[in-house]
């Protein structure tokens, strides 16, 4: 990161500090046993540490140094900034990181300005009417947007999203390559850690000390942000799979879409919506809900920006399957499409980076683990 040290940087090396000497929260989750494997605490020791965190806040409610006591230790709160900081800092083209520091308006204009873009592009190309015209058959998307015109915007945005935050991973890994608080050694990455952070990652495991739960209303623990955080991670990937099958089916089958509500595409996107429809409202249910006092406050407007475009494309995808033989379908697949794109103008300055970041630090976690 910058050589310049932010506040929240030398708020975490001072918080960490005290949390080194105490050890109470060893056993809570991955950040703390990586914390005791750490004499000092360089900037990428730092925000490593704090894209380790899952922010389930069980060291918050357990801490006796937390607030209102004088040493103010709030290890969610001033990770969640660091999280942020390094979204920026690793942003890829650099310019782009400025997206971070108001990111629910940068969410929201920038899929106000897809959907615009893709309806005046609608109109444009295509006789109006049939937006408004009941399309069946065999190629019946194709007749309201054109094929090159609805892969070639998917195929770019996506593209350059995948670049971007490759890019950024990139510069992540060895921003954070271990300091002279570990002995400045990089690991190398073999099979084992590779298993291991894949189980983290697609168990949630550390959400939640460990697995436990965690304390988002109070002290007590509960699962219930795990499940929802599965819901929508899982209903994504099914999303990603229908598309993928979809594009199969096209390429090397021969069968254009719309599909039969049985075929894999559509029942993929079907549970897929449906899970990320449940995941998302869950997630924005347990935000406002949360205990205060450990939340990064400055961060939710985008958080929420994020989780509220993630259901507005899922909500969108089911209604298209709905509609797809009335009327209504045109608007409603221009709709949709234009929230697709948003969403992946946006992904690579967005919470979404968070996927990649936590992935490479659990990475890291396991292999620190083996040494």
């Amino acid at each position: 990161m910058s050589e310049i040290e932010s506040g929240a940087i030398v708020e975490a090396r001072r918080q960490m500090e005290i949390c080194n000497a105490c050890r109470y929260c060893e056993g809570y989750c991955a950040v703390f046993p990586a914390m005791t494997l750490r004499r000092e605490f360089a900037v990428g020791d730092l925000t490593h540490l704090a894209n380790l965190c899952h922010s389930c806040k069980g060291c918050y409610h357990a801490c006796q140094y937390a607030p209102p006591h004088a040493f103010g230790v709030n290890i969610p709160a001033t990770f969640a900034d660091i999280r942020n900081e390094s979204y920026a800092e690793y942003a890829w083209p650099a310019p782009m990181g400025r997206l971070f520091a108001r990111n629910g308006t940068v969410v929201t204009a920038t899929v106000v300005l897809a959907l615009t873009l893709v309806l005046l592009l609608t109109m444009g190309l295509q006789d109006p009417a049939i937006l408004y015209t009941a399309q069946t058959g065999t190629g019946a998307f194709f007749r309201v947007i054109p094929y090159w015109l609805m892969t070639g915007l998917a195929t770019l945005t996506f593209g350059y999203a995948v670049m971007a935050m490759t890019i950024g991973g990139v510069r992540y890994w060895r921003g954070t390559a271990p300091g002279k608080g570990q002995g400045g050694k990089q690991k190398p990455i073999t099979p084992q850690p590779v298993a291991t952070a894949a189980v983290d990652i697609l168990t949630l495991r550390n959400l939640g000390g460990g697995g436990h739960g965690c304390n988002d209303l109070d002290d007590s623990f509960a699962q219930t942000r795990r499940w929802f955080h599965q819901s929508m991670f899982y209903g994504f990937m099914l999303c990603f799979a229908a598309t993928t099958t979809g594009a199969f089916y096209h390429h090397f089958l021969g069968w254009k879409s719309p599909h039969a509500f049985l075929s894999l595409p559509v029942q993929f996107g079907t549970w897929g919506g449906v899970l990320l429809c449940i995941g998302t409202v869950g997630l924005l249910w347990v935000k406002t809900v949360t205990d205060p006092g450990p939340v990064a406050k400055r961060w939710l407007g985008g958080e929420y920006a994020m989780l509220g475009l993630l259901f507005l494309v899922s909500i969108t995808g089911l209604l298209l399957l709905v509609v797809r033989h009335t009327g209504a379908m045109g608007v409603m697949l221009a709709v949709h499409l234009g929230l697709v794109l948003g969403l992946f103008l946006i992904l690579p300055y967005s919470k979404m980076v968070h996927g990649v970041y936590r992935s490479l630090a659990l990475l890291r976690n396991a292999q620190e683990k083996r040494v």
